[in-house]
Protein backbone atom coordinates (compact mmCIF):
# COMPACT_ATOMS: atom_id res chain seq x y z
CA UNK A 1 0.00 0.00 0.00
CA UNK A 2 1.57 3.13 -1.01
CA UNK A 3 0.57 6.32 1.79
CA UNK A 4 0.18 9.48 0.66
CA UNK A 5 -0.55 11.99 3.14
CA UNK A 6 1.75 13.77 4.98
CA UNK A 7 0.29 12.29 8.34
CA UNK A 8 0.14 8.58 6.88
CA UNK A 9 4.02 9.37 6.21
CA UNK A 10 4.93 10.21 9.35
CA UNK A 11 2.70 7.37 11.22
CA UNK A 12 5.61 4.96 9.22
CA UNK A 13 8.50 7.17 10.12
CA UNK A 14 7.26 6.80 13.42
CA UNK A 15 7.44 2.62 13.63
CA UNK A 16 9.81 0.65 15.28
CA UNK A 17 12.74 2.12 16.88
CA UNK A 18 12.05 5.25 16.51
CA UNK A 19 8.81 5.44 18.70
CA UNK A 20 10.80 3.33 21.11
CA UNK A 21 13.33 6.20 21.34
CA UNK A 22 11.28 9.22 22.54
CA UNK A 23 8.10 7.19 24.35
CA UNK A 24 7.10 10.24 26.12
CA UNK A 25 6.94 13.79 25.32
CA UNK A 26 8.94 14.69 28.28
CA UNK A 27 12.15 13.59 29.57
CA UNK A 28 14.81 13.81 31.96
CA UNK A 29 17.56 14.09 29.17
CA UNK A 30 19.36 10.99 30.47
CA UNK A 31 21.16 10.02 27.10
CA UNK A 32 22.41 11.93 24.66
CA UNK A 33 21.64 12.07 21.21
CA UNK A 34 23.55 9.21 19.12
CA UNK A 35 22.49 10.28 15.55
CA UNK A 36 24.68 12.44 13.42
CA UNK A 37 23.01 15.75 12.23
CA UNK A 38 24.60 18.71 9.63
CA UNK A 39 25.94 22.21 11.01
CA UNK A 40 22.47 23.60 9.88
CA UNK A 41 20.01 21.63 11.70
CA UNK A 42 22.67 21.99 14.90
CA UNK A 43 22.45 25.82 14.53
CA UNK A 44 18.61 25.76 13.96
CA UNK A 45 18.19 23.90 17.16
CA UNK A 46 19.85 25.60 19.12
CA UNK A 47 18.60 29.38 18.21
CA UNK A 48 15.24 27.67 18.29
CA UNK A 49 15.72 26.38 21.70
CA UNK A 50 17.23 30.13 23.05
CA UNK A 51 14.01 31.84 21.54
CA UNK A 52 11.79 29.33 24.10
CA UNK A 53 13.81 29.86 27.13
CA UNK A 54 14.25 33.51 26.67
CA UNK A 55 10.38 33.72 26.12
CA UNK A 56 10.48 31.28 29.72
CA UNK A 57 12.29 33.29 31.46
CA UNK A 58 10.21 36.68 30.25
CA UNK A 59 6.69 35.04 30.83
CA UNK A 60 8.36 33.90 34.70
CA UNK A 61 8.68 37.42 35.50
CA UNK A 62 6.04 38.79 34.15
CA UNK A 63 3.00 36.82 35.06
CA UNK A 64 2.01 33.85 37.23
CA UNK A 65 3.24 30.76 36.59
CA UNK A 66 0.17 29.08 36.91
CA UNK A 67 -1.91 31.58 35.20
CA UNK A 68 -4.22 30.96 32.34
CA UNK A 69 -2.35 33.96 30.58
CA UNK A 70 1.29 32.16 31.20
CA UNK A 71 0.35 28.69 30.09
CA UNK A 72 -1.46 30.20 26.54
CA UNK A 73 1.51 32.42 25.88
CA UNK A 74 3.59 29.20 26.63
CA UNK A 75 1.86 27.04 24.81
CA UNK A 76 1.67 29.65 21.35
CA UNK A 77 5.41 29.52 21.34
CA UNK A 78 6.13 25.90 21.43
CA UNK A 79 3.26 25.64 19.01
CA UNK A 80 5.43 28.26 16.91
CA UNK A 81 8.69 26.88 17.57
CA UNK A 82 7.65 23.13 17.05
CA UNK A 83 8.32 22.07 20.40
CA UNK A 84 6.27 19.38 22.28
CA UNK A 85 3.31 21.29 23.78
CA UNK A 86 1.33 18.80 24.69
CA UNK A 87 1.56 14.97 25.72
CA UNK A 88 -1.28 14.03 24.24
CA UNK A 89 0.36 13.63 20.76
CA UNK A 90 2.03 10.37 21.07
CA UNK A 91 3.14 10.44 17.49
CA UNK A 92 5.52 13.71 17.78
CA UNK A 93 8.18 12.33 16.78
CA UNK A 94 9.84 15.50 14.82
CA UNK A 95 9.12 17.38 17.74
CA UNK A 96 10.28 15.37 20.65
CA UNK A 97 13.40 14.61 18.88
CA UNK A 98 14.34 18.77 17.96
CA UNK A 99 13.56 18.84 21.90
CA UNK A 100 16.05 15.83 22.87
CA UNK A 101 18.85 17.32 20.47
CA UNK A 102 18.20 21.15 21.44
CA UNK A 103 18.51 21.07 24.98
CA UNK A 104 22.07 19.00 24.75
CA UNK A 105 23.41 21.42 22.29
CA UNK A 106 22.18 24.54 24.56
CA UNK A 107 23.48 22.26 27.88
CA UNK A 108 26.95 22.58 26.37
CA UNK A 109 26.61 26.00 25.47
CA UNK A 110 25.74 26.48 28.80
CA UNK A 111 27.57 24.41 31.06
CA UNK A 112 30.64 27.16 30.53
CA UNK A 113 30.29 29.35 34.03
CA UNK A 114 28.33 29.40 37.19
CA UNK A 115 26.33 32.29 35.68
CA UNK A 116 25.21 30.46 33.04
CA UNK A 117 24.34 27.01 34.19
CA UNK A 118 21.89 28.95 36.55
CA UNK A 119 20.16 30.78 34.35
CA UNK A 120 19.93 27.63 31.81
CA UNK A 121 18.99 25.63 35.23
CA UNK A 122 16.52 27.60 35.87
CA UNK A 123 14.75 28.16 32.71
CA UNK A 124 14.69 24.61 32.06
CA UNK A 125 13.37 23.69 35.19
CA UNK A 126 10.10 26.51 34.48
CA UNK A 127 9.59 24.81 31.15
CA UNK A 128 9.91 20.91 32.53
CA UNK A 129 6.91 22.00 35.38
CA UNK A 130 4.74 23.39 32.71
CA UNK A 131 4.82 20.75 30.94
CA UNK A 132 4.72 18.11 33.16
CA UNK A 133 1.66 20.01 34.71
CA UNK A 134 0.05 19.87 31.22
CA UNK A 135 0.16 15.79 31.62
CA UNK A 136 -3.07 14.07 32.47
CA UNK A 137 -2.80 11.93 35.47
CA UNK A 138 -2.85 8.85 33.33
CA UNK A 139 0.27 10.01 31.45
CA UNK A 140 1.65 11.54 34.58
CA UNK A 141 1.78 7.79 36.32
CA UNK A 142 3.49 6.61 32.87
CA UNK A 143 6.26 9.42 32.77
CA UNK A 144 6.95 8.53 36.48
CA UNK A 145 7.35 4.81 35.44
CA UNK A 146 9.38 5.41 32.52
CA UNK A 147 12.28 7.69 34.83
CA UNK A 148 12.38 5.09 37.85
CA UNK A 149 10.28 7.26 39.74
CA UNK A 150 7.14 4.37 40.72
CA UNK A 151 6.63 6.27 44.51
CA UNK A 152 4.19 3.54 46.41
CA UNK A 153 0.83 4.45 46.68
CA UNK A 154 -1.14 4.05 49.86
CA UNK A 155 -3.75 1.99 50.14
CA UNK A 156 -7.12 2.93 51.17
CA UNK A 157 -6.98 1.62 54.60
CA UNK A 158 -3.91 2.93 55.47
CA UNK A 159 -5.15 6.49 53.73
CA UNK A 160 -8.64 5.98 55.63
CA UNK A 161 -6.74 5.18 59.12
CA UNK A 162 -4.35 8.65 58.33
CA UNK A 163 -7.38 10.73 56.88
CA UNK A 164 -7.52 13.17 59.66
CA UNK A 165 -3.58 13.86 59.98
CA UNK A 166 -3.67 14.09 56.01
CA UNK A 167 -6.47 17.17 56.07
CA UNK A 168 -4.62 18.67 58.81
CA UNK A 169 -1.10 18.36 57.22
CA UNK A 170 -1.97 19.10 53.55
CA UNK A 171 -3.37 22.94 52.93
CA UNK A 172 -6.61 23.31 51.47
CA UNK A 173 -7.51 19.07 52.15
CA UNK A 174 -10.74 18.71 53.52
CA UNK A 175 -11.91 15.05 54.38
CA UNK A 176 -13.66 14.67 51.47
CA UNK A 177 -10.88 16.08 49.03
CA UNK A 178 -8.13 13.33 51.06
CA UNK A 179 -10.97 10.57 50.24
CA UNK A 180 -10.58 11.38 46.32
CA UNK A 181 -6.93 12.43 46.29
CA UNK A 182 -4.40 9.51 45.44
CA UNK A 183 -1.83 9.73 47.74
CA UNK A 184 2.31 8.46 47.74
CA UNK A 185 4.61 6.89 50.70
CA UNK A 186 7.63 9.09 49.27
CA UNK A 187 11.14 9.12 51.50
CA UNK A 188 11.71 12.21 53.36
CA UNK A 189 14.71 12.67 51.15
CA UNK A 190 12.96 13.68 48.47
CA UNK A 191 10.16 15.35 49.83
CA UNK A 192 12.44 18.16 51.76
CA UNK A 193 11.00 21.53 49.98
CA UNK A 194 7.50 19.97 50.88
CA UNK A 195 8.43 19.25 54.19
CA UNK A 196 10.05 22.85 55.05
CA UNK A 197 6.79 24.42 53.61
CA UNK A 198 4.76 22.57 56.26
CA UNK A 199 2.93 21.10 53.13
CA UNK A 200 2.80 17.06 54.00
CA UNK A 201 2.11 14.60 56.44
CA UNK A 202 5.34 13.11 57.70
CA UNK A 203 5.65 9.34 59.65
CA UNK A 204 8.03 7.08 59.89
CA UNK A 205 10.53 8.53 57.58
CA UNK A 206 8.40 9.19 55.13
CA UNK A 207 6.24 11.60 53.63
CA UNK A 208 2.72 11.25 52.01
CA UNK A 209 2.69 13.33 49.31
CA UNK A 210 -1.14 14.15 47.26
CA UNK A 211 -0.81 13.49 43.70
CA UNK A 212 -1.46 17.00 42.67
CA UNK A 213 1.81 17.74 44.84
CA UNK A 214 3.80 14.85 42.91
CA UNK A 215 5.35 17.91 40.79
CA UNK A 216 7.63 19.21 43.57
CA UNK A 217 9.36 15.47 43.82
CA UNK A 218 9.60 15.42 40.19
CA UNK A 219 11.03 18.95 39.78
CA UNK A 220 13.78 17.89 42.45
CA UNK A 221 14.67 15.29 41.10
CA UNK A 222 14.94 16.83 37.58
CA UNK A 223 16.88 19.62 39.30
CA UNK A 224 19.38 17.10 40.86
CA UNK A 225 20.16 15.23 37.95
CA UNK A 226 20.45 18.18 35.28
CA UNK A 227 22.76 20.16 38.14
CA UNK A 228 25.36 17.52 38.12
CA UNK A 229 24.94 16.67 34.45
CA UNK A 230 25.58 20.36 33.89
CA UNK A 231 28.86 20.08 36.34
CA UNK A 232 29.65 16.80 34.23
CA UNK A 233 29.39 18.65 30.60
CA UNK A 234 31.58 21.30 31.87
CA UNK A 235 34.44 19.13 32.72
CA UNK A 236 34.45 16.95 29.31
CA UNK A 237 34.56 20.89 27.15
CA UNK A 238 38.48 19.99 26.89
CA UNK A 239 37.93 17.42 24.07
CA UNK A 240 35.09 19.13 22.42
CA UNK A 241 37.10 22.77 21.96
CA UNK A 242 39.78 20.49 19.31
CA UNK A 243 36.29 20.44 16.81
CA UNK A 244 36.91 23.59 14.94
CA UNK A 245 33.16 23.70 13.26
CA UNK A 246 31.22 23.07 16.99
CA UNK A 247 33.81 25.66 19.16
CA UNK A 248 32.64 28.98 18.15
CA UNK A 249 29.23 27.82 17.53
CA UNK A 250 29.27 26.48 21.22
CA UNK A 251 31.42 29.39 22.20
CA UNK A 252 28.92 32.59 21.33
CA UNK A 253 25.37 30.57 21.51
CA UNK A 254 25.51 31.86 24.96
CA UNK A 255 26.26 35.71 23.95
CA UNK A 256 23.69 35.22 20.62
CA UNK A 257 20.85 37.57 20.56
CA UNK A 258 17.85 36.13 18.66
CA UNK A 259 16.13 39.23 16.75
CA UNK A 260 16.78 42.15 14.06
CA UNK A 261 20.00 43.48 13.74
CA UNK A 262 18.90 47.10 13.34
CA UNK A 263 22.06 47.53 10.50
CA UNK A 264 19.30 48.49 7.74
CA UNK A 265 18.09 51.55 9.19
CA UNK A 266 14.66 53.77 7.57
CA UNK A 267 15.22 56.15 9.38
CA UNK A 268 19.14 56.87 8.64
CA UNK A 269 19.79 61.10 8.78
CA UNK A 270 16.54 62.04 10.07
CA UNK A 271 17.39 62.13 13.52
CA UNK A 272 19.74 65.70 13.86
CA UNK A 273 22.36 65.91 16.17
CA UNK A 274 20.81 68.79 18.44
CA UNK A 275 17.78 66.11 18.96
CA UNK A 276 20.39 63.39 21.04
CA UNK A 277 20.53 65.43 24.34
CA UNK A 278 16.79 65.02 24.56
CA UNK A 279 16.57 61.61 23.39
CA UNK A 280 18.89 60.18 25.67
CA UNK A 281 16.80 61.65 28.53
CA UNK A 282 13.85 59.94 26.45
CA UNK A 283 14.35 56.98 24.76
CA UNK A 284 18.43 55.92 25.06
CA UNK A 285 18.43 52.41 27.53
CA UNK A 286 19.88 52.82 30.67
CA UNK A 287 23.30 51.88 29.21
CA UNK A 288 23.62 54.22 26.42
CA UNK A 289 22.32 57.21 28.73
CA UNK A 290 25.11 56.58 30.85
CA UNK A 291 27.48 56.63 27.88
CA UNK A 292 26.37 60.03 27.00
CA UNK A 293 26.34 61.43 29.73
CA UNK A 294 30.07 60.76 30.22
CA UNK A 295 30.53 61.71 27.14
CA UNK A 296 29.17 65.10 27.86
CA UNK A 297 30.64 65.14 31.44
CA UNK A 298 34.08 64.03 29.83
CA UNK A 299 34.52 64.37 26.52
CA UNK A 300 35.89 60.97 25.93
CA UNK A 301 35.19 57.74 25.96
CA UNK A 302 37.68 54.99 26.01
CA UNK A 303 37.27 52.67 23.02
CA UNK A 304 34.66 49.86 24.74
CA UNK A 305 32.40 53.13 25.40
CA UNK A 306 32.96 54.29 21.66
CA UNK A 307 32.40 50.95 20.42
CA UNK A 308 29.46 50.67 22.02
CA UNK A 309 27.34 53.76 21.83
CA UNK A 310 29.15 54.42 18.67
CA UNK A 311 27.10 51.73 17.36
CA UNK A 312 23.85 52.63 18.83
CA UNK A 313 24.05 55.69 17.35
CA UNK A 314 24.60 54.25 14.17
CA UNK A 315 21.41 51.76 14.89
CA UNK A 316 18.98 55.14 15.44
CA UNK A 317 19.69 56.97 12.21
CA UNK A 318 23.25 58.67 12.15
CA UNK A 319 25.15 59.38 9.01
CA UNK A 320 28.95 58.84 8.91
CA UNK A 321 28.87 62.70 8.51
CA UNK A 322 26.96 63.39 11.17
CA UNK A 323 29.12 60.80 13.35
CA UNK A 324 32.15 62.69 12.30
CA UNK A 325 31.19 65.55 13.70
CA UNK A 326 28.97 64.56 16.52
CA UNK A 327 32.43 62.39 17.79
CA UNK A 328 34.87 65.53 16.87
CA UNK A 329 32.70 68.27 18.38
CA UNK A 330 32.83 66.38 21.93
CA UNK A 331 36.36 65.48 21.96
CA UNK A 332 38.09 68.40 20.91
CA UNK A 333 36.14 70.15 23.53
CA UNK A 334 38.61 67.97 25.80
CA UNK A 335 41.97 67.17 25.70
CA UNK A 336 41.96 66.13 22.32
CA UNK A 337 42.69 68.29 18.97
CA UNK A 338 41.41 68.41 15.73
CA UNK A 339 44.29 66.82 13.97
CA UNK A 340 44.83 64.16 16.26
CA UNK A 341 40.75 63.59 16.17
CA UNK A 342 41.45 63.29 12.45
CA UNK A 343 44.52 61.06 12.59
CA UNK A 344 43.57 58.51 15.31
CA UNK A 345 39.84 58.43 15.97
CA UNK A 346 38.14 59.73 12.45
CA UNK A 347 39.23 56.11 10.95
CA UNK A 348 38.03 53.84 13.56
CA UNK A 349 34.39 55.62 13.13
CA UNK A 350 34.56 55.30 9.01
CA UNK A 351 35.78 51.79 9.66
CA UNK A 352 32.46 51.54 12.26
CA UNK A 353 30.66 52.45 8.84
CA UNK A 354 32.01 49.89 6.15
CA UNK A 355 34.38 52.99 4.33
CA UNK A 356 37.40 51.63 5.60
CA UNK A 357 39.22 48.22 5.99
CA UNK A 358 37.52 44.90 4.91
CA UNK A 359 34.23 47.46 4.18
CA UNK A 360 32.24 45.66 6.38
CA UNK A 361 28.66 47.14 7.79
CA UNK A 362 29.17 46.48 11.30
CA UNK A 363 25.77 46.17 13.43
CA UNK A 364 25.44 47.68 16.96
CA UNK A 365 25.71 45.91 19.91
CA UNK A 366 22.83 43.59 21.43
CA UNK A 367 22.21 43.26 25.07
CA UNK A 368 23.85 39.78 25.68
CA UNK A 369 26.70 40.84 23.75
CA UNK A 370 27.22 43.96 26.32
CA UNK A 371 26.47 41.90 29.25
CA UNK A 372 28.15 38.90 28.57
CA UNK A 373 31.33 40.41 26.81
CA UNK A 374 33.85 42.80 28.24
CA UNK A 375 33.15 43.83 31.29
CA UNK A 376 33.96 47.37 31.91
CA UNK A 377 37.03 48.70 33.95
CA UNK A 378 38.12 51.64 36.07
CA UNK A 379 37.59 54.90 33.99
CA UNK A 380 35.28 52.73 31.67
CA UNK A 381 31.25 53.83 31.07
CA UNK A 382 30.54 50.46 28.68
CA UNK A 383 28.87 47.20 29.74
CA UNK A 384 25.44 46.76 30.96
CA UNK A 385 24.58 49.35 34.14
CA UNK A 386 22.25 46.18 35.79
CA UNK A 387 25.11 43.60 35.48
CA UNK A 388 28.07 45.91 35.73
CA UNK A 389 27.03 48.10 38.57
CA UNK A 390 27.31 47.92 42.38
CA UNK A 391 23.97 48.00 43.45
CA UNK A 392 24.28 50.68 45.50
CA UNK A 393 25.47 52.82 43.02
CA UNK A 394 22.87 51.67 40.37
CA UNK A 395 20.15 52.60 43.61
CA UNK A 396 21.53 56.32 43.31
CA UNK A 397 21.77 56.27 39.57
CA UNK A 398 17.80 55.53 39.39
CA UNK A 399 17.18 57.81 42.26
CA UNK A 400 18.76 60.71 40.42
CA UNK A 401 16.59 59.70 37.41
CA UNK A 402 13.80 60.27 39.50
CA UNK A 403 12.27 56.76 39.16
CA UNK A 404 9.92 55.95 42.56
CA UNK A 405 11.19 54.14 45.40
CA UNK A 406 8.72 51.36 44.52
CA UNK A 407 10.21 51.01 41.11
CA UNK A 408 13.73 50.98 42.12
CA UNK A 409 13.29 47.96 44.59
CA UNK A 410 11.27 46.13 41.93
CA UNK A 411 14.46 47.12 39.48
CA UNK A 412 16.89 45.55 42.45
CA UNK A 413 15.21 42.75 42.70
CA UNK A 414 15.43 41.50 39.33
CA UNK A 415 19.18 42.65 39.37
CA UNK A 416 19.54 40.23 42.37
CA UNK A 417 18.05 37.50 40.20
CA UNK A 418 20.34 38.16 37.56
CA UNK A 419 17.27 38.81 35.42
CA UNK A 420 19.49 42.13 33.75
CA UNK A 421 17.09 42.53 30.58
CA UNK A 422 13.88 42.10 32.19
CA UNK A 423 15.23 44.98 34.62
CA UNK A 424 15.87 47.11 31.89
CA UNK A 425 12.32 45.88 30.56
CA UNK A 426 10.84 47.24 34.11
CA UNK A 427 12.82 50.58 33.76
CA UNK A 428 11.46 51.11 30.31
CA UNK A 429 8.06 50.66 32.26
CA UNK A 430 8.59 52.84 34.68
CA UNK A 431 10.40 55.52 32.65
CA UNK A 432 7.70 55.27 29.92
CA UNK A 433 4.53 55.06 32.64
CA UNK A 434 2.99 51.69 31.60
CA UNK A 435 1.96 48.41 33.12
CA UNK A 436 2.85 46.15 30.28
CA UNK A 437 5.07 47.04 27.05
CA UNK A 438 4.02 43.56 25.26
CA UNK A 439 7.79 42.46 24.43
CA UNK A 440 10.62 41.09 24.88
CA UNK A 441 13.31 43.65 25.76
CA UNK A 442 16.68 42.04 23.68
CA UNK A 443 18.36 45.21 22.37
CA UNK A 444 19.17 48.83 23.01
CA UNK A 445 18.13 50.01 19.59
CA UNK A 446 15.16 47.99 20.32
CA UNK A 447 14.83 49.78 23.68
CA UNK A 448 15.27 52.97 21.53
CA UNK A 449 12.56 51.98 19.07
CA UNK A 450 9.83 51.24 20.88
CA UNK A 451 10.45 53.91 23.23
CA UNK A 452 9.71 56.54 19.59
CA UNK A 453 6.69 54.41 18.86
CA UNK A 454 5.22 55.19 22.58
CA UNK A 455 6.18 58.65 22.54
CA UNK A 456 5.24 59.38 19.55
CA UNK A 457 1.51 57.58 19.60
CA UNK A 458 2.99 54.70 17.29
CA UNK A 459 3.49 57.17 14.49
CA UNK A 460 7.10 55.80 14.76
CA UNK A 461 8.24 54.50 10.68
CA UNK A 462 8.83 50.95 10.95
CA UNK A 463 12.48 50.62 9.99
CA UNK A 464 13.16 47.71 7.56
CA UNK A 465 15.55 44.97 9.43
CA UNK A 466 17.17 42.43 7.36
CA UNK A 467 15.81 38.94 7.52
CA UNK A 468 19.05 37.52 7.72
CA UNK A 469 20.30 39.51 11.10
CA UNK A 470 18.42 36.91 13.33
CA UNK A 471 21.53 35.55 14.68
CA UNK A 472 24.28 37.51 16.15
CA UNK A 473 27.55 35.79 17.08
CA UNK A 474 31.01 35.82 16.95
CA UNK A 475 32.45 33.23 14.52
CA UNK A 476 36.24 33.28 14.46
CA UNK A 477 36.58 29.92 12.44
CA UNK A 478 33.79 30.75 9.37
CA UNK A 479 36.23 29.91 7.09
CA UNK A 480 36.21 26.11 8.89
CA UNK A 481 32.75 25.30 8.14
CA UNK A 482 31.85 24.47 4.30
CA UNK A 483 29.47 27.75 3.57
CA UNK A 484 27.20 25.29 1.82
CA UNK A 485 26.15 23.54 4.93
CA UNK A 486 25.91 26.79 7.55
CA UNK A 487 23.69 29.34 6.93
CA UNK A 488 25.57 32.94 6.91
CA UNK A 489 24.12 36.06 7.55
CA UNK A 490 25.46 39.75 7.35
CA UNK A 491 25.34 39.63 11.14
CA UNK A 492 27.26 36.67 11.78
CA UNK A 493 30.17 37.97 9.63
CA UNK A 494 29.99 41.68 11.40
CA UNK A 495 30.48 39.70 14.63
CA UNK A 496 33.45 37.84 13.09
CA UNK A 497 35.16 40.54 11.84
CA UNK A 498 34.75 42.71 15.09
CA UNK A 499 37.94 41.72 16.60
CA UNK A 500 39.63 43.03 13.78
CA UNK A 501 38.11 46.32 14.17
CA UNK A 502 38.49 46.30 17.94
CA UNK A 503 42.21 46.77 17.05
CA UNK A 504 41.65 50.88 15.75
CA UNK A 505 40.29 51.21 19.02
CA UNK A 506 43.12 50.56 21.14
CA UNK A 507 44.23 54.77 21.24
CA UNK A 508 42.51 55.85 24.28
Amino acid sequence: MEFSSRARQKHVRLAGDRREQYPHSLQFYLEPPMESISLVEFESFAIDRLRLLKVVENLGVSYVRSSDAYKTKLETELRKLKFPYRALAEDDYEARRKDHISHFILRLAYCQSEDLRRWFLQQEMDLFRYRFNQLTENLMQKFLEHVNLSFEAIGEDVKNQLANELSASTPGFTLTKVKEQMYYKVGLADAVDLFRARRVFIKDGFAYVPFKEIDVIVLNNYRTKLSKALALTARSLPSIQSDERLQPLLNHLSHSYVGPDYSVQKNTGKISLEQIDALSVKSFPLCMRQLHRALRESHHLRHGGRMQYGLFLKGIGLTLEQALEFWKKEFIRGKVDADKFDKGYAYSIRHNYGKEGKRTDYTPYSCMKIIMSNPPSQGDYHGCPFRHSDPELLKQKLQSYKIPPSGIAQVLELVKGMHYQLACQKYFELTHDVDDIGFSLNHPNQYFTESQKLLNGGREPKKEFSNSGNFQQKNNSQESINSSSTPTSSNEKADTELEGLEAYFTED
